[in-house]
């Protein structure tokens, strides 16, 4: 299981003293922990992935937050923390692979320029936790018009 794994790797990364690797799987820990809290259940492998990829997300916003503020030493530790967080998130689809799933969805559906939010409700369902839904969005929109 992936939760084993992560705390697996937090032991041998503070064997290691790998801080910045302790502290992300920690803090990953943590946000899994809440979750079962709340869940009063444990995590399944789906729902820790979807957690890890809450974690990507707030990084990439903390990124993006530090550069638009001319903080490139803050944003270069989310980068790394980042890169960590990476290694446990599920693989993602290509833009080409996602290119394919719309591309058949909409014929599928035989969609005009018109449905686009219908073409992404169908998208978004086969492509869960694999794709980015910005990527998913741009690509919809340019199949489309």
């Amino acid at each position: 299981m992936l939760k084993e794994k992560i705390s697996e790797d937090l032991k041998q990364a503070m064997k290691e003293r790998n801080e910045i690797k302790t502290r992300v799987l920690r803090l990953l820990n943590s946000a899994i922990k809440n979750f079962e809290v709340e869940k009063m259940g444990i995590a399944t492998d789906d729902e820790v992935e979807k957690i890890i990829l809450k974690e990507m997300k707030k990084r990439q916003e903390s990124i993006q937050a530090y550069k638009n503020a001319n903080r490139e030493d803050l944003a270069a530790e989310e980068e790394e923390e980042l890169e960590i967080l990476k290694e446990y998130a599920p693989k993602m689809l290509s833009e080409k692979e996602i290119r394919e799933i719309v591309k058949k969805t909409i014929d599928e559906i035989n969609a005009t320029p018109k449905d686009f939010g219908k073409v992404m409700k169908e998208v978004m369902a086969k492509v869960k936790g694999k794709a980015d839904g910005s990527l998913v969005s741009k690509v919809v929109k340019e199949l489309l018009s």
